[in-house]
């Protein structure tokens, strides 16, 4: 089996990395930073979201585990005191896989062409450059709405938890295939009027958002931000890939949300 192992950077994450790469060496499987068949996640939760866009290209033959070395994280269910552990666990037991649904947002600008495609873990974010943005949102061709506000959200299951949750969200579970839209800062008066609610998509519906001005747009694909000019329409569906964990125990998500927002 071959494996890479990705750090946070700091200290702790650093002494991780080299025990794991350390021991998995010992146990003769091969470090392979180009082609890896499982990759090993130091860090927290914004530490795997590098590893998955770093190998987003090789996700149907790439397995993710994550090993949060700070406060608790939603991808990360292995801690440093668990290094050995993990390490015996990945040379000797054969893992189950565990599928998430991902974002695919599909960019097109107006002179036509080009279009630029990502695939976001937890979400994409909307927002214009200097101003409200005015957006108008179509589900599956047909408008729904014309959005006026701050921004919009458009997140995974998995990361339902992450900026959804604080724009009030639902937290859905990842083995939904779904997408969400959430508001933010939403105009609403006897003019203007949105649904004002989170919208749950399924698989086969596809929200489309196309620019009511002639704006330049701020967006987010997890923690990447980019400018875009000239955009004609911005697509976001469930894509057709996945991001594969491997897991070597069980992983309750409800357990998670309730550590992670309650106790």
């Amino acid at each position: 089996m071959k494996f890479a192992v990705i750090s946070k950077g700091d200290a702790i994450s650093n002494e991780c990395m080299y025990k794991i790469r350390t021991y998995l060496t010992d146990f003769r499987l091969t470090y392979d930073e180009d082609e890896p068949d499982i990759v090993i996640s130091v860090g927290g939760d914004g530490t795997l979201l590098y590893a998955f866009h770093r190998y987003r290209s090789r996700l149907e033959q790439t397995a993710f585990v994550g090993v949060h070395t700070g406060h608790l994280g939603f991808y990360a269910d292995w801690v440093p005191d668990e290094i050995e552990k993990l390490v015996i666990a990945i040379a000797k037991t054969p893992y189950q896989i565990v599928e998430y649904p991902l974002l695919e947002v599909t960019i097109r600008y107006v002179r036509g062409g080009r279009e630029a495609k990502y695939l976001a873990l937890n979400e994409c974010t909307v927002k214009s450059v200097g101003g409200t943005l005015v957006m108008d949102v179509e589900i599956r061709g047909d408008l729904f709405e014309t959005f006026r506000g701050d921004g919009l959200c458009i997140s995974t299951p998995s990361g339902s938890t992450a900026y959804n949750k604080a724009l009030g969200g639902a937290i859905l579970h990842p083995s939904l295939e779904a997408i969400q839209v959430a508001e933010m800062a939403s105009i609403n008066n006897r003019i203007f009027r949105t649904i004002g609610s989170p919208l749950v998509l399924p698989k086969h519906h596809t929200c489309m958002l196309k620019p009511v001005n002639d704006v330049d747009f701020q967006i987010t694909i997890d923690h990447l931000s980019l400018l875009h000019k000239d955009v004609k329409s911005i697509q976001c569906r469930v894509a057709d890939e996945k991001i594969r964990f491997a897991r070597f125990r069980p992983f309750p998500f409800w357990k998670r949300v309730r550590e992670s927002f309650i106790q």
